[in-house]
């Protein structure tokens, strides 16, 4: 063959080579796509190996698959534009491949183990219209490059790790209409330009190191759906941008320091479902609007300063959950009920007569009213819970009250024998299980003799508080058993899953950012921790709270939560309480060096880094320090 020949020949096999990539897919975007799948070992999953990944109605292409590759083939190229890996296990940093694939416009990668920083060059990938990456393990920034991403549309980085402040650069997305962001450490104040974005349908903000206000801009945003904002330190917020979003049908703004009066507008959105304006500094009465809201399930106010008396009307019949709780100047009596509604008036001058635990109920009025509590049968200086499970005794011999009734989403209830009580506020929103506040586990508990005691406990989505009632004054014991029986510790993805929460003991904040799993060394193993506190007016305080903080949905929806598994609290005996403390003090005086990004609107009080292994527990006007020693910890109060 000549030279001439030759060269006619390669020119041919070039070009129908050229063409057959460009009528299937860039040879470029596969080999990238091919090694991203044996860097993050996906072989066995999506074997794409001498295959054309943008082959018609091909199994990975659904939208259901995953992994899933899809591909636009309208015009004479095919490009990959949608890539999904969630929830596949996949590690390590974010492959430099990924960036070839310039035509992308959805990138799935959530729920994975992705560390490293957040790669810049993602805002390279201009045609994204949907990116996640949320519950992952990156560290740092947001790169400020994903501003270029203008078309995008949603936006998921809840848990995925990141912190810092939210980039200027972000105000160039105004496409957006969902943004998921919260349980991640940002700071700073929460960005004015967020009102800018008037396409917005779904924001989610809690758990973070936002601070406050509530931009006024909010206003604008009359188009959103869902808003979700929570757990705010710095200054206080108004709730003077609720206008015009009659669209919504999710509002939450729990913990987020919001002052002022509830505006009389909000009772005439007519999509609202689910209100929360509970644990703020509200004050003057529930707008007589709130008797007219069309489609209102969840209504939790509880924890503000609000007076009067509640609406004549307002326990309609589509209404399932009310907590006013811990409102100390509303009054009057409870307006008629329907029998489905679960209520929460403690705390408040509410007459009860004919609510369930309304002898408790009304007892409990003195929490917060500045009152002497009543107490009508002999003083008992002990009891103990099997949170929510039934009666057993222990190998020491303690014997734990059955707690296996079913809580409402805003409920109280008292046990049998009159010794505590228990209350429950908040509703799981899309959980798969129902409103269900139990749960259980079939698995044998590691570190204890009692694994019974741990296999099923009581959880709730918001604020779970356990009452001592009845009890003589003076110092107590109180053991709080634990063991993480929902969330797993195995190497796959379901071992991503955090559950953070705070715990208040007679209202002073004992445990914060409080990780079972962790403290205990893994999933399904017993954890118990000691404290020392007052009874001073018979009746003992202990609040699990949620701040907002933790994954939400790992292994399934709605994970997240206080979780408590049995509660033991008994009077110390004289001349007992300091015989086993190692490393205990107290300095009496005035409380400072708290810094307000540690305090939680829940409560002034902080958790402070001490010398190695302490903690500074700022209760009042006391300053106490305590040593950790491996799962007990004292506090002297």
């Amino acid at each position: 063959m000549g030279l001439l020949s030759y060269s006619v020949f390669v020119f041919l096999v070039l070009q129908l080579l050229t063409n057959f990539l460009l009528v299937n897919c860039c040879f470029c975007s596969v080999a990238a796509l091919n090694t991203m799948i044996d860097y993050w070992n996906l072989r066995g999953k999506l074997n794409i190996s001498g295959v054309d990944p943008c082959t018609q109605n091909a199994k990975w292409s659904s939208e259901n698959a995953n992994p899933r590759v899809a591909c636009d083939c309208s015009g004479n190229t095919c490009h990959i534009t949608h890539l999904k890996i969630y929830a596949l296990d996949i590690s390590g940093v974010i492959p430099s491949e990924l960036f070839v694939l310039k035509q992308l416009v959805d990138l799935s990668l959530g729920i994975n183990n992705l560390t490293g920083q957040v790669p810049q060059e993602l805002g390279n990938l201009t045609k994204l219209i949907s990116l996640s990456f949320s519950s992952n393990n990156f560290f740092g920034q947001l790169p400020a490059s994903l501003g270029n991403l203008t078309s995008l549309q949603q936006l998921y980085i809840d848990s995925s790790g990141v912190s810092g402040p939210i980039p200027q650069e972000f105000s160039n997305l105004r496409s957006l209409k969902i943004l998921w962001a919260s349980d991640n450490r940002f700071t700073g104040k929460i960005p004015d330009f967020f009102g800018t974005f008037t396409e917005f349908k779904d924001l989610r903000l809690q758990g973070t190191l936002l601070e406050g206000p509530i931009p006024s801009s909010f206003s604008n945003l009359d188009k959103l759906e869902d808003l979700r904002i929570g757990d705010l330190t710095g200054n206080d917020s108004s709730l003077d941008f609720l206008q015009s979003q009659t669209s919504l049908s999710i509002l939450i703004l729990r913990n987020s320091r919001i002052t002022g009066q509830i505006p009389d507008q909000l009772g005439k959105f007519p999509k609202l479902q689910h209100l929360d304006l509970s644990f703020n500094k509200l004050t003057g009465q529930i707008p007589a609007s709130f008797q007219d809201f069309a489609s209102l399930q969840y209504l939790y106010l509880g924890n503000n300063n609000l007076s009067g008396e509640l609406p004549a009307n307002i326990l309609n019949s589509k209404l399932m959950a009310l907590d006013v709780s811990f409102n100390p100047l509303l009054i009057g009596n409870l307006p008629p009920t329907n029998g489905g509604l679960s209520i929460n008036v403690v705390g408040t001058s509410i007459n009860t007569k004919g609510l369930e635990g309304s002898q408790t109920s009304g007892l409990l009025q003195c929490l917060q009213a500045d009152s002497k509590c009543s107490n009508n049968k002999i003083p008992s200086s002990s009891f103990s819970v099997k949170c929510g499970g039934p009666g057993q005794t222990s190998a020491a011999g303690v014997k734990y009250d059955d707690d296996s009734d079913s809580l409402g989403s805003a409920s109280l209830h008292t046990s049998s024998n009159n010794l505590w009580a228990v209350s429950n506020n908040g509703y799981f929103i899309s959980n798969p299980n129902g409103p269900n506040f139990i749960t259980q586990t079939d698995s044998q508990i590691t570190g204890t003799l009692d694994s019974e005691l741990y296999k099923t406990a009581r959880i709730s989505p918001s604020s779970l508080r356990y009452y001592g009632l009845g009890l003589k004054n003076g110092r107590y014991n109180v053991e709080l058993h634990f063991a993480e029986i929902q969330m797993d510790d195995s190497v796959s993805w379901k071992g991503l899953g955090r559950r953070l929460f705070d715990v208040y003991i007679q209202e002073e904040k004992v445990l914060q950012d409080f990780n079972i799993q962790k403290e205990a060394g893994g999933s399904k193993t017993a954890l118990i921790k000691t404290f020392e506190a007052n009874v001073t007016n018979t009746i003992m305080d202990i609040h699990f709270f949620w701040a907002g903080k933790g994954t939400c949905c790992i292994p399934y929806q709605a994970t997240y939560g206080p979780l408590v598994s049995a509660i033991h609290v008994s009077q110390v005996s004289a001349g007992s309480s300091k015989s086993d403390k190692k490393q205990v003090g107290r300095i009496v005086g005035i409380v400072a060096g708290s810094k307000d990004s540690q305090k939680s609107q829940h409560s002034e009080d902080g958790v402070l880094p001490c010398a190695a292994g302490s903690y500074i527990f700022s209760l009042g006007y006391r300053l106490i320090y305590g040593t950790k020693v491996k799962s007990r910890v004292k506090i002297e109060l």
